[in-house]
């Protein structure tokens, strides 16, 4: 039952993400380009209704002790700003620039085809692949500093 309801949220999702565009890189560069005056607001509109959704339901989620389909809640714990979380914003924003992809929306354009999503994919999980490498490495690095 979970993993049915797992599937549709994210159908739903993915389909969210294409009706508004999401999915197509063209149109987020447009968002992301404020100078060139090729500027496109609206998808101000989709983010702007995410956030508004998303405190509604992180409102109701305060008020139960646990979720409907779980027996407790797996919220961060982290409350601080540190490197590593920079560095992987910096990442992450610097890929949306330049791609106008970012992983939920690419993996929702996978149903819409092309060369350059399959690319974009295939680096996504090689980054990831790379980053569960290096891991060790970088919190051996850090316990020790």
């Amino acid at each position: 039952m979970r993993a049915a309801i797992a599937a549709l949220a994210g159908l739903i999702f993915g389909v969210g993400l294409t009706i508004a565009e999401m999915t197509n890189p063209a149109k987020v560069l447009a968002f992301l380009d404020l100078f060139s005056g090729q500027w496109d607001p609206s998808l101000m509109f989709v983010m702007g209704a995410g956030i508004a959704l998303y405190g509604a339901g992180f409102l109701i989620l305060r008020r139960r002790a646990a979720p409907v389909l779980g027996d407790r809640f797996y919220l961060p714990t982290a409350q601080g700003i540190d490197a590593p979380l920079i560095v992987g914003a910096i990442l992450f924003g610097t890929g949306w620039g330049l791609v106008g992809l970012c992983p939920g929306p690419a993996f929702a354009a996978l149903s819409l085809g092309g060369v350059p999503i399959l690319i974009f994919m295939a680096a996504n999980i090689a980054g990831m692949y790379a980053f569960e490498l290096a891991a060790p490495l970088l919190n051996r690095n850090r316990a020790a500093a």
